[in-house]
Order: structure tokens, then sequence, then C-alpha cells
């Protein structure tokens, strides 16, 4: 028996997702037709590739076995159509990116519409998501995160710093207690992260400066923004987001001034796909000058 392709694609989308019609949803086929081509193939195989449980459709020890070289026909796949399509001079298809909210919601749009300008037959999808994103279930083909992986097989390439302050509107500033030390937060509103939805500790910013409690919280930067904005109390910000909130002030610079990073997440299998590489140069280069662009508007 000589599964092809097609075979392991539908067999990879099941174990990723261990469900038929999730799987059929990303394959754009029936799950019916799923479940057949997966009964085929275990048929062919003469092994059962997965055990059907409340949980879903779980991989037995053939199927794992079976899961590692699916993959590896997966990045060969990728490798190959990369290398013909990223010998051309502009790129084409569609790449996905994953990103947390901040830097989805104030940097990606910005480079990614360069990046399109260059490359108008390009596709390109800003999955923003206040998780990390799984790569090995091919959520995103990279994704940018605040923190260093440092299991999988993941290429991990740092993009910038970036700095982040407190901040409040003015009027709220006008209307309440001066805040000239960080002492002085503990009779204020704070807004910040939903405390037990923190997917990130490099995120958990208030606990860093010794602020136990949180009155207004979101697990989205945009929303945070948004209370803030409205003059109900103060948060840490990303100094790149400032110019795009030019009611907000930053207070207590002087003693409050955290500095996070930017990296660049691709499948290992990944390096060897030219159309890939080129793209996730354009990306890093963009996202470097755009963090830089914003930073030296917040200054000013």
């Amino acid at each position: 028996m000589n599964p092809n392709w097609d075979d392991m694609r539908i067999f990879l989308a099941v174990a990723r997702e261990e469900s038929l019609s999730s799987a059929g949803r990303i394959l754009k086929i029936d799950p019916a037709t799923v479940g057949r081509r997966i009964a085929r193939l275990e048929a062919n195989l003469d092994a059962p590739l997965f055990t059907k449980s409340q949980q879903g459709y779980m991989l037995t020890t053939a199927g794992e076995r079976l899961l590692d070289h699916a993959q590896q026909a997966e990045e060969a796949m990728r490798a190959a159509t990369g290398a013909v399509v990223g010998s051309t001079k502009s790129l084409s298809g569609q790449i996905r990116i994953g990103a947390p909210d901040g830097s989805a919601n104030y940097l990606l749009p910005q480079v990614c519409a360069k990046i399109s300008d260059a490359n108008p037959d390009l596709d390109i999808q800003i999955l923003a998501l206040p998780r990390i994103i799984n790569l090995s279930r091919r959520e995103a083909d990279m994704a940018v995160t605040v923190s260093a992986p440092t299991a999988g097989k993941l290429l991990v390439q740092k993009i910038c710093d970036y700095q982040l302050h407190m901040v409040a509107t003015q009027d709220y500033l006008d209307r309440h207690n001066a805040i000239r030390s960080v002492a002085d937060l503990q009779g204020h509103r704070l807004i910040g992260y939903i405390p037990d939805m923190i997917f990130d500790r490099e995120l958990d910013y208030l606990n860093d400066i010794g602020i136990d409690r949180v009155a207004l919280a979101s697990n989205s930067v945009s929303v945070q923004l948004r209370q803030v904005s409205l003059g109900t109390g103060v948060c840490v910000a990303h100094d790149f987001t400032l110019p795009f909130h030019p009611g907000l002030r930053q207070i207590l610079t002087d003693q409050v001034s955290l500095t996070r990073s930017f990296h660049l997440v691709r499948h290992q299998g990944d390096q060897r796909n030219e159309r890939l590489n080129r793209f996730a140069e354009a990306l890093t280069q963009g996202i470097r000058e755009e963090v830089a662009r914003l930073e030296a508007a917040t200054e000013t």
C-alpha cells in the first residue's frame, strides 16, 4: 500500500483537531467524507489509527507512529511548494500569523498592509488570540510571541524590545488624588489583565510593580485601553499603542518603566521554505520599524 499525500493531509487534520467535523471544516470536506477517508486509510494500513472517546478522536499507538512521518511529509511538501513559489519575485498564496492582541491590533495591520502592497497576490491572515498560538496544530504558519518558547521543534528569532509605562487620562488625574509614587497607586482604580487568564508570565505587569488588585480587568489589551481612555482608571500600556490614544498621558515614568520583547516563532521544518523565509524577513523588519516609529511618536 502506498499512501498518497492527500491521505496524510486528512490524517493530520483529524489528529490535530481530534474531531471529524473540525477537520472537515479546515479541509473544506464533509465530515462523513473525512470519516470514510480515515476508514479507508486504516483498512489499507491494516491498523486502527484512532479510537473514539468522549474527548473525540484520539490517536492509537499505530496513529502515534504514523503522526511523526506524516508531519515530516507535510514539512517536505511545504518546503517543496515554498521553494517554487518563493523563487518568484513576489509572494503569493496564503500565510497566517498568530499574535497576542496588542501586537495584532496596533502593529500587524500596518506591517501586513505594506507587505501586501508589495505582494498583491499574497493573502495574509492575522489570528489575534489572548493565548499561546498552537503551531504544532498548524493554527498558524508563524507566531509573534512575548516569551521565547523553549520546548518543541521550533525556530525562535528575537524581533525587538518594546517599552511599557503607566497611563491615565488628564481628566482622571485632575479628578483624583495625585500620583507621585508607586505607593500612591493603591488609592486608584487599576485596569489590567484578568489575573487567572494571563497566559504569559511576561504579561503580568501589575504584579511586577506590587499591585495585587485589578478593579477593571479584561483579557484584551484593546479593551483595557478603551477603559482607561474613558477616564475610569490607570493601566500599564505599550508605548507603541499611545499614538492611537492621544488622550492618554504617561505617569511615573521615572519609577515604572518595563521592557519586553517580541519573538517570531516558526515551525522548524519551515526553515527550508523560501517563501516563508522571505515573508518572515519582511515581517520581522516591518515590526522593528513600526515599533521604533510609534515609540518615537510617543516621545514627542
